[in-house]
Protein backbone atom coordinates (compact mmCIF):
# COMPACT_ATOMS: atom_id res chain seq x y z
CA UNK A 1 0.00 0.00 0.00
CA UNK A 2 2.78 2.51 0.85
CA UNK A 3 6.30 3.01 -0.50
CA UNK A 4 9.12 1.24 1.30
CA UNK A 5 9.97 2.75 4.66
CA UNK A 6 13.59 3.67 5.46
CA UNK A 7 15.58 1.05 7.32
CA UNK A 8 15.67 2.98 10.58
CA UNK A 9 11.88 3.25 10.84
CA UNK A 10 11.44 -0.40 9.93
CA UNK A 11 13.82 -1.23 12.78
CA UNK A 12 11.82 0.91 15.20
CA UNK A 13 8.63 -0.87 14.21
CA UNK A 14 10.23 -4.28 14.38
CA UNK A 15 11.37 -3.49 17.92
CA UNK A 16 7.86 -2.46 18.92
CA UNK A 17 8.61 1.25 19.16
CA UNK A 18 5.59 2.24 17.07
CA UNK A 19 5.92 5.66 15.51
CA UNK A 20 3.17 7.71 13.91
CA UNK A 21 3.89 7.64 10.22
CA UNK A 22 2.60 11.17 9.72
CA UNK A 23 4.97 12.47 12.39
CA UNK A 24 7.79 10.60 10.72
CA UNK A 25 7.01 12.05 7.30
CA UNK A 26 6.86 15.57 8.64
CA UNK A 27 10.12 15.11 10.52
CA UNK A 28 12.06 14.94 7.28
CA UNK A 29 12.97 11.30 7.67
CA UNK A 30 14.40 11.37 11.18
CA UNK A 31 12.56 10.26 14.28
CA UNK A 32 12.97 12.44 17.35
CA UNK A 33 11.97 11.45 20.86
CA UNK A 34 8.90 13.68 20.62
CA UNK A 35 7.69 11.70 17.62
CA UNK A 36 7.99 8.30 19.29
CA UNK A 37 4.33 8.01 20.21
CA UNK A 38 3.02 4.68 21.34
CA UNK A 39 -0.02 3.41 19.45
CA UNK A 40 -2.64 1.14 20.94
CA UNK A 41 -3.13 -0.79 17.75
CA UNK A 42 -0.34 -2.98 16.43
CA UNK A 43 1.07 -1.87 13.07
CA UNK A 44 2.11 -4.76 10.87
CA UNK A 45 4.96 -5.17 8.41
CA UNK A 46 4.03 -7.02 5.29
CA UNK A 47 4.51 -7.35 1.58
CA UNK A 48 1.79 -5.73 -0.53
CA UNK A 49 0.77 -4.22 -3.82
CA UNK A 50 0.33 -0.51 -4.41
CA UNK A 51 -2.82 1.24 -5.55
CA UNK A 52 -1.63 1.45 -9.11
CA UNK A 53 -0.60 -2.19 -9.22
CA UNK A 54 3.14 -1.68 -8.53
CA UNK A 55 4.67 -4.37 -6.32
CA UNK A 56 6.76 -3.78 -3.22
CA UNK A 57 8.91 -6.66 -2.04
CA UNK A 58 9.98 -5.11 1.27
CA UNK A 59 8.32 -4.20 4.54
CA UNK A 60 5.76 -1.42 4.51
CA UNK A 61 3.63 0.24 7.18
CA UNK A 62 0.19 -1.15 6.64
CA UNK A 63 -2.23 1.76 6.29
CA UNK A 64 -5.01 2.64 3.89
CA UNK A 65 -4.37 6.36 4.27
CA UNK A 66 -2.63 7.88 1.23
CA UNK A 67 0.93 9.07 1.69
CA UNK A 68 0.79 12.87 2.06
CA UNK A 69 3.63 13.00 -0.46
CA UNK A 70 1.23 12.00 -3.25
CA UNK A 71 -1.39 14.61 -2.35
CA UNK A 72 -0.76 17.36 -4.86
CA UNK A 73 -1.20 20.90 -3.48
CA UNK A 74 -3.09 22.31 -6.48
CA UNK A 75 -5.97 24.31 -4.99
CA UNK A 76 -7.27 26.84 -5.67
CA UNK A 77 -7.47 26.90 -9.48
CA UNK A 78 -9.33 29.09 -11.91
CA UNK A 79 -12.28 26.65 -11.61
CA UNK A 80 -12.01 25.30 -8.07
CA UNK A 81 -11.97 27.02 -4.67
CA UNK A 82 -9.42 26.27 -1.92
CA UNK A 83 -11.79 23.66 -0.42
CA UNK A 84 -12.17 21.88 -3.76
CA UNK A 85 -15.68 23.09 -4.51
CA UNK A 86 -16.26 24.62 -7.91
CA UNK A 87 -16.38 28.38 -8.32
CA UNK A 88 -19.94 29.78 -8.06
CA UNK A 89 -20.77 29.91 -11.79
CA UNK A 90 -19.65 26.29 -12.32
CA UNK A 91 -21.08 25.15 -9.02
CA UNK A 92 -24.56 26.38 -9.94
CA UNK A 93 -24.53 24.11 -12.98
CA UNK A 94 -23.11 21.15 -11.08
CA UNK A 95 -25.71 21.55 -8.33
CA UNK A 96 -28.67 21.51 -10.72
CA UNK A 97 -31.20 18.84 -9.67
CA UNK A 98 -32.90 16.97 -12.50
CA UNK A 99 -36.42 16.30 -11.21
CA UNK A 100 -37.37 14.34 -14.33
CA UNK A 101 -34.34 12.08 -14.04
CA UNK A 102 -35.14 11.32 -10.41
CA UNK A 103 -38.80 10.60 -11.15
CA UNK A 104 -37.55 7.99 -13.60
CA UNK A 105 -35.12 6.63 -11.00
CA UNK A 106 -37.86 6.20 -8.38
CA UNK A 107 -40.19 4.56 -10.90
CA UNK A 108 -37.36 2.30 -12.04
CA UNK A 109 -36.58 0.89 -8.61
CA UNK A 110 -40.22 0.20 -7.86
CA UNK A 111 -40.74 -1.39 -11.28
CA UNK A 112 -37.71 -3.57 -10.66
CA UNK A 113 -38.96 -4.52 -7.20
CA UNK A 114 -42.37 -5.63 -8.50
CA UNK A 115 -40.79 -7.43 -11.46
CA UNK A 116 -38.36 -9.38 -9.30
CA UNK A 117 -41.09 -10.36 -6.83
CA UNK A 118 -43.35 -11.49 -9.66
CA UNK A 119 -40.53 -13.45 -11.28
CA UNK A 120 -39.48 -15.00 -7.98
CA UNK A 121 -42.97 -16.29 -7.27
CA UNK A 122 -43.76 -17.62 -10.73
CA UNK A 123 -40.98 -20.05 -11.54
CA UNK A 124 -39.03 -22.98 -10.09
CA UNK A 125 -37.07 -22.66 -6.85
CA UNK A 126 -33.88 -21.58 -8.57
CA UNK A 127 -35.67 -18.61 -10.10
CA UNK A 128 -36.70 -17.56 -6.59
CA UNK A 129 -33.03 -17.76 -5.55
CA UNK A 130 -31.98 -15.59 -8.50
CA UNK A 131 -34.65 -13.03 -7.62
CA UNK A 132 -33.41 -12.97 -4.03
CA UNK A 133 -29.85 -12.35 -5.20
CA UNK A 134 -30.97 -9.53 -7.48
CA UNK A 135 -32.77 -7.93 -4.53
CA UNK A 136 -29.43 -7.14 -2.88
CA UNK A 137 -28.41 -4.57 -5.51
CA UNK A 138 -31.98 -3.28 -5.52
CA UNK A 139 -31.72 -2.55 -1.80
CA UNK A 140 -28.53 -0.67 -2.61
CA UNK A 141 -30.50 1.45 -5.09
CA UNK A 142 -33.15 2.25 -2.51
CA UNK A 143 -30.39 3.22 -0.06
CA UNK A 144 -28.62 5.52 -2.53
CA UNK A 145 -31.81 7.34 -3.52
CA UNK A 146 -32.67 7.64 0.18
CA UNK A 147 -29.21 9.15 0.63
CA UNK A 148 -30.02 11.68 -2.12
CA UNK A 149 -33.26 12.57 -0.36
CA UNK A 150 -31.38 13.00 2.93
CA UNK A 151 -29.14 15.54 1.15
CA UNK A 152 -32.28 17.23 -0.25
CA UNK A 153 -31.07 16.42 -3.76
CA UNK A 154 -33.85 14.10 -4.92
CA UNK A 155 -36.26 16.88 -5.89
CA UNK A 156 -35.80 20.63 -5.96
CA UNK A 157 -38.91 21.20 -3.83
CA UNK A 158 -38.07 20.16 -0.27
CA UNK A 159 -41.65 19.12 0.51
CA UNK A 160 -41.71 16.75 -2.48
CA UNK A 161 -38.17 15.58 -1.74
CA UNK A 162 -39.10 14.61 1.81
CA UNK A 163 -42.52 13.18 0.94
CA UNK A 164 -41.24 10.79 -1.73
CA UNK A 165 -37.92 10.25 0.00
CA UNK A 166 -39.68 9.20 3.20
CA UNK A 167 -42.68 7.16 2.08
CA UNK A 168 -41.52 5.63 -1.22
CA UNK A 169 -37.82 5.13 -0.50
CA UNK A 170 -36.66 5.39 3.13
CA UNK A 171 -39.54 3.68 4.92
CA UNK A 172 -39.69 0.79 2.42
CA UNK A 173 -35.93 0.42 3.07
CA UNK A 174 -36.62 0.42 6.85
CA UNK A 175 -34.78 3.71 7.41
CA UNK A 176 -36.06 6.75 9.36
CA UNK A 177 -35.11 9.53 6.94
CA UNK A 178 -35.04 12.41 9.42
CA UNK A 179 -32.79 10.53 11.87
CA UNK A 180 -30.56 9.34 9.06
CA UNK A 181 -30.25 12.90 7.76
CA UNK A 182 -29.11 14.23 11.15
CA UNK A 183 -26.52 11.50 11.57
CA UNK A 184 -25.33 11.69 7.99
CA UNK A 185 -24.80 15.43 8.12
CA UNK A 186 -22.63 14.86 11.21
CA UNK A 187 -20.65 12.39 9.10
CA UNK A 188 -20.09 15.02 6.42
CA UNK A 189 -19.29 17.79 8.88
CA UNK A 190 -16.26 15.88 10.17
CA UNK A 191 -15.50 12.37 8.97
CA UNK A 192 -13.97 10.36 11.82
CA UNK A 193 -14.80 13.19 14.21
CA UNK A 194 -16.32 12.76 17.68
CA UNK A 195 -19.87 12.65 16.25
CA UNK A 196 -19.13 10.24 13.40
CA UNK A 197 -22.21 7.92 13.35
CA UNK A 198 -20.65 5.22 11.18
CA UNK A 199 -17.29 4.83 12.89
CA UNK A 200 -17.98 1.12 13.51
CA UNK A 201 -17.98 0.57 9.74
CA UNK A 202 -14.73 2.44 9.14
CA UNK A 203 -12.39 1.68 12.00
CA UNK A 204 -10.29 -1.44 12.39
CA UNK A 205 -8.88 -1.44 8.86
CA UNK A 206 -6.52 -2.72 7.75
CA UNK A 207 -7.42 -5.76 9.80
CA UNK A 208 -6.94 -9.47 9.67
CA UNK A 209 -8.72 -11.69 7.18
CA UNK A 210 -10.38 -13.44 10.09
CA UNK A 211 -11.83 -10.15 11.38
CA UNK A 212 -13.33 -9.20 8.03
CA UNK A 213 -14.61 -12.73 7.44
CA UNK A 214 -16.31 -12.73 10.85
CA UNK A 215 -18.05 -9.42 10.15
CA UNK A 216 -19.23 -10.50 6.71
CA UNK A 217 -20.52 -13.83 8.00
CA UNK A 218 -22.52 -12.03 10.69
CA UNK A 219 -24.02 -9.88 7.94
CA UNK A 220 -24.66 -12.76 5.55
CA UNK A 221 -26.51 -14.97 8.03
CA UNK A 222 -28.79 -12.17 9.25
CA UNK A 223 -27.31 -11.41 12.69
CA UNK A 224 -26.68 -7.75 11.84
CA UNK A 225 -30.11 -7.45 10.22
CA UNK A 226 -31.82 -8.98 13.24
CA UNK A 227 -30.16 -6.38 15.47
CA UNK A 228 -31.50 -3.62 13.25
CA UNK A 229 -35.01 -5.07 13.38
CA UNK A 230 -34.76 -5.29 17.15
CA UNK A 231 -33.83 -1.60 17.34
CA UNK A 232 -36.81 -0.75 15.14
CA UNK A 233 -39.27 -2.51 17.44
CA UNK A 234 -37.59 -1.10 20.56
CA UNK A 235 -38.11 2.36 19.06
CA UNK A 236 -41.87 1.84 19.31
CA UNK A 237 -41.54 1.84 23.11
CA UNK A 238 -40.08 5.36 23.25
CA UNK A 239 -42.25 8.42 22.83
CA UNK A 240 -39.60 10.31 20.84
CA UNK A 241 -39.30 7.64 18.15
CA UNK A 242 -42.64 5.79 18.33
CA UNK A 243 -44.40 7.65 15.51
CA UNK A 244 -41.60 7.12 12.98
CA UNK A 245 -41.03 3.49 14.00
CA UNK A 246 -44.74 2.66 13.70
CA UNK A 247 -44.83 4.40 10.31
CA UNK A 248 -41.98 2.22 9.05
CA UNK A 249 -43.68 -0.91 10.38
CA UNK A 250 -46.95 0.16 8.74
CA UNK A 251 -45.21 0.61 5.39
CA UNK A 252 -43.62 -2.83 5.73
CA UNK A 253 -47.02 -4.37 6.56
CA UNK A 254 -48.56 -2.65 3.55
CA UNK A 255 -45.80 -4.01 1.33
CA UNK A 256 -46.28 -7.52 2.74
CA UNK A 257 -50.02 -7.47 2.13
CA UNK A 258 -49.68 -5.79 -1.25
CA UNK A 259 -47.11 -8.30 -2.53
CA UNK A 260 -49.29 -11.16 -1.24
CA UNK A 261 -52.31 -9.82 -3.13
CA UNK A 262 -50.32 -9.18 -6.31
CA UNK A 263 -48.54 -12.54 -6.41
CA UNK A 264 -50.89 -14.80 -4.48
CA UNK A 265 -47.91 -15.94 -2.37
CA UNK A 266 -48.06 -15.07 1.33
CA UNK A 267 -44.29 -15.48 1.63
CA UNK A 268 -43.35 -13.07 -1.17
CA UNK A 269 -42.44 -10.18 1.13
CA UNK A 270 -40.58 -12.30 3.68
CA UNK A 271 -38.49 -14.23 1.16
CA UNK A 272 -37.97 -11.66 -1.57
CA UNK A 273 -37.77 -8.37 0.32
CA UNK A 274 -37.08 -8.76 4.04
CA UNK A 275 -34.62 -11.67 3.83
CA UNK A 276 -32.34 -9.99 1.25
CA UNK A 277 -32.45 -6.84 3.39
CA UNK A 278 -31.34 -8.82 6.45
CA UNK A 279 -28.59 -10.71 4.62
CA UNK A 280 -27.23 -9.72 1.21
CA UNK A 281 -27.85 -6.00 1.65
CA UNK A 282 -25.89 -6.07 4.91
CA UNK A 283 -22.88 -7.58 3.16
CA UNK A 284 -23.03 -5.10 0.28
CA UNK A 285 -23.47 -2.18 2.66
CA UNK A 286 -20.41 -3.14 4.69
CA UNK A 287 -18.25 -3.70 1.61
CA UNK A 288 -19.31 -0.34 0.19
CA UNK A 289 -18.67 1.41 3.53
CA UNK A 290 -15.14 -0.01 3.64
CA UNK A 291 -14.59 1.14 0.07
CA UNK A 292 -15.72 4.65 0.94
CA UNK A 293 -13.93 5.37 4.23
CA UNK A 294 -12.44 2.18 5.66
CA UNK A 295 -9.16 2.78 7.47
CA UNK A 296 -8.97 6.48 6.66
CA UNK A 297 -8.50 9.29 9.16
CA UNK A 298 -9.81 12.60 10.43
CA UNK A 299 -8.61 15.48 8.23
CA UNK A 300 -9.66 18.67 6.48
CA UNK A 301 -8.27 17.14 3.27
CA UNK A 302 -11.01 14.88 1.94
CA UNK A 303 -8.39 12.73 0.20
CA UNK A 304 -7.38 11.52 3.66
CA UNK A 305 -10.95 10.75 4.74
CA UNK A 306 -12.43 9.22 1.59
CA UNK A 307 -11.18 6.62 -0.87
CA UNK A 308 -11.38 6.86 -4.62
CA UNK A 309 -11.80 3.65 -6.63
CA UNK A 310 -11.72 3.33 -10.40
CA UNK A 311 -15.27 2.56 -11.53
CA UNK A 312 -16.30 -0.47 -13.55
CA UNK A 313 -19.61 -1.48 -15.11
CA UNK A 314 -19.98 -4.50 -12.81
CA UNK A 315 -19.34 -2.45 -9.67
CA UNK A 316 -21.82 0.20 -10.76
CA UNK A 317 -24.40 -2.48 -11.48
CA UNK A 318 -24.04 -4.45 -8.24
CA UNK A 319 -22.48 -2.24 -5.57
CA UNK A 320 -22.34 1.48 -6.39
CA UNK A 321 -25.29 2.49 -8.61
CA UNK A 322 -26.38 6.07 -9.21
CA UNK A 323 -22.74 7.21 -9.44
CA UNK A 324 -22.17 6.73 -5.72
CA UNK A 325 -18.75 5.26 -6.53
CA UNK A 326 -17.49 8.80 -7.16
CA UNK A 327 -17.58 9.19 -3.40
CA UNK A 328 -14.57 11.45 -2.99
CA UNK A 329 -16.24 14.02 -5.25
CA UNK A 330 -19.38 13.71 -3.14
CA UNK A 331 -17.43 14.52 0.03
CA UNK A 332 -15.67 17.48 -1.54
CA UNK A 333 -19.11 18.97 -2.33
CA UNK A 334 -22.09 17.13 -0.87
CA UNK A 335 -24.46 19.50 -2.68
CA UNK A 336 -23.75 17.93 -6.08
CA UNK A 337 -26.55 15.48 -7.05
CA UNK A 338 -25.72 11.95 -8.16
CA UNK A 339 -26.13 12.57 -11.88
CA UNK A 340 -23.52 15.36 -11.77
CA UNK A 341 -20.87 13.55 -9.75
CA UNK A 342 -18.89 12.20 -12.76
CA UNK A 343 -18.65 15.72 -14.18
CA UNK A 344 -17.46 17.11 -10.86
CA UNK A 345 -14.98 14.25 -10.49
CA UNK A 346 -13.58 15.14 -13.92
CA UNK A 347 -13.07 18.71 -12.68
CA UNK A 348 -11.07 17.38 -9.72
CA UNK A 349 -8.97 15.17 -12.00
CA UNK A 350 -8.22 17.99 -14.43
CA UNK A 351 -7.13 20.17 -11.52
CA UNK A 352 -4.72 17.46 -10.33
CA UNK A 353 -6.57 17.05 -7.03
CA UNK A 354 -7.50 13.42 -7.79
CA UNK A 355 -4.54 11.44 -9.13
CA UNK A 356 -3.56 7.85 -9.84
CA UNK A 357 -1.54 7.90 -6.63
CA UNK A 358 -4.71 7.96 -4.51
CA UNK A 359 -6.81 5.75 -6.78
CA UNK A 360 -7.43 2.06 -6.20
CA UNK A 361 -7.54 0.12 -9.46
CA UNK A 362 -10.63 -1.83 -8.33
CA UNK A 363 -12.81 -2.55 -5.33
CA UNK A 364 -11.19 -5.95 -5.09
CA UNK A 365 -7.79 -4.31 -4.66
CA UNK A 366 -9.13 -2.07 -1.89
CA UNK A 367 -10.78 -4.95 -0.01
CA UNK A 368 -7.60 -7.00 -0.37
CA UNK A 369 -5.65 -4.15 1.22
CA UNK A 370 -8.28 -3.84 3.98
CA UNK A 371 -7.75 -7.46 5.02
CA UNK A 372 -4.01 -7.69 4.47
CA UNK A 373 -3.17 -7.74 8.15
Amino acid sequence: MRPLLPRELVQLLAEGDLTLIVAYQHSGGTVSDSHRLRLREVSRLYTSTGRGGESYDGPVLHTLVPDPAVLADVLPTDRLLPNGMAIPEIRRELRHISNARNVKAVLAIWTLLLSLVWLGTRGPWWLTILAMLAMGPLHVRFAILMHEAAHKLLFSRKSLNDLIGTWLIAYPALVPLSAYRRGHFAHHKEEFGPNEPDIAFYRGYPGTRADLRRRLIRDAVGISGAKNLRFLFLATTKASSRRVALSIIAVQATMAIGLWLVTGRWWAYLVLWLTPWMTQWRVLNRLRAIAEHGGMQRSDDRRLTTHHVRQSLLARLWLVPFNTGWHLAHHVDMGVPWHQLPAFHDELVRAGYVTEGITFASYRDLWRAARAG
